[in-house]
């Protein structure tokens, strides 16, 4: 048993160490927040790839205290070490323990989602403990992505297309103070779109429905749903616009051709479900998203909707609670209240005055700070900071 006090210890949005009791407690307050449905009997079998952080996460806790999901999470977290594990390593840990406390049957599996040997050992786990699958959310942000039939490694990148973009963008010092500035990304070049679809567009989701097909686990009426955005005009062009929109537009056309086949193959479904912003440990890379966010927060309060509302939202729909709701491209959208005519003008008022000297008065950042810091375990109301805590925590055991 490793035992120490943890101190939040960061680069920007990064921090070199999460908080395993405040990772706990942040997993805990998203299951309380879910209004419980299923109390008893199997609920359905559902995979979820990217279970330990952002959307996925809460797709992952939603699932489980409102679906009743059973099945298989999974995610690639680094356990620890010389220093903690990731926060993902805690939070899927956390989730482990309240899943069984509340009698679902879901493992976890660490790993690289986008090997081959990774699908057959969920399948080879699928087959020997659930049998067929009914639902596969699909919810991955990743840098870079092998190929496994050639073997070829591709790399993300954030760049906007045609034109370099130059946008605000709030950041903190080490003492938190904010600050302003504007920064100015190179368009792509090369194959830097090519390059991003391969890792964030559809192909890994398609590769993943063909294995799982191929293996005759995918039950009648069988749904997959990928975690997607859109987001505000006012980050259009490092976003939408940009080489990961390319890549998100990959993905929506690859839910198009996956639902054409599942409904011939199994009277199934694909779609793609629109979040709204989010502070996650992928969106605060982002330039200009964590000047939004605050700016988006200041305007609606506490009518901005966290991710565990939505991610219920969507289980809701998929399961039949409430009817499933489509816009005219097939996707559902739970990004309605951020992106109306009159919170957007709000916003961008905002933003067109954001300066260090203004953005106190403009921006939420009270909020935004805490959220940011709670992504590793800190600043989690109810949670000692000055204890020792242990670090050592297993893995959950997918043999269990």
């Amino acid at each position: 048993m490793s035992q120490r006090v943890i101190a939040p210890l960061n680069r920007g949005f990064l921090f070199l160490d999460s908080h395993p009791a405040g990772c706990r407690k942040v997993v805990a307050d998203m299951w309380q927040a879910v209004p419980a449905r299923r109390s008893d009997g199997d609920g359905p079998v559902a995979l979820v790839i990217g279970s330990s952080a952002g959307y996925g996460l809460a797709a992952t806790i939603a699932g489980l205290a409102r679906a009743g999901i059973r099945g298989i999470g999974l995610c690639f977290e680094k356990a620890p070490g010389r220093r903690t594990g990731t926060a993902g390593w805690y939070r899927t840990a956390a989730t482990a323990d309240l899943a069984h406390e509340h009698g679902r049957d879901m493992l976890f599996l660490n790993g690289d989602a986008f090997s081959d040997a990774m699908k057959d050992e969920v399948a080879d786990l699928l087959k020997r403990r659930y049998g067929q699958l009914d639902y596969l959310i699909y919810s991955v942000a990743a840098p870079r992505r092998t190929d496994p039939d050639t073997g070829v490694t591709y790399s993300s990148v954030l760049k906007p297309i045609g034109e370099p973009c130059r946008t605000k963008t709030l950041n903190f010092d080490a003492s938190g103070t904010p600050e302003v500035t504007e920064v100015e990304t190179a368009p792509a070049a090369g194959d830097d779109i090519e390059q991003t679809t391969a890792v964030m567009g559809g192909t890994d989701w398609e590769r993943w429905i063909g294995h799982l097909s191929g293996r005759d686990l995918l039950a009648d009426g069988f749904t997959t749903a990928a975690l997607s955005y859109i987001g505000s005009p006012l980050t259009a062009d490092i976003y939408r616009q940009g080489t990961i929109g390319a890549a998100k537009a990959h993905l929506e056309a690859t839910a198009r051709t996956l639902n054409e086949r599942l409904e011939k193959l199994v009277g199934g479904r694909a779609l793609t479900s629109v979040n709204g912003a989010a502070v996650t440990q992928s969106s605060t890379a982002i330039p200009g998203i964590a000047l939004y966010i605050g700016l988006l927060r200041s305007v609606l309060g506490p009518g901005l909707v966290p991710p565990i509302d939505r991610l219920t939202d969507l289980w809701d729909q998929l399961t039949g609670i409430r009817p499933l709701t489509l816009d005219d491209d097939g996707r559902v959208r739970l990004d309605t209240w951020e992106l109306t005519p009159p919170v957007q003008k709000a916003v961008a008022d905002r933003w067109n005055s954001a300066a260090t000297s203004t953005i106190s008065d403009l921006a939420d950042l009270d909020w935004f700070h805490a959220e940011a810091q709670r992504l590793y375990g800190f600043a989690v109301p109810g949670i000692d900071y000055t204890a020792p805590v242990d670090t050592d925590v297993p893995w959950p055991d997918p043999a269990a």
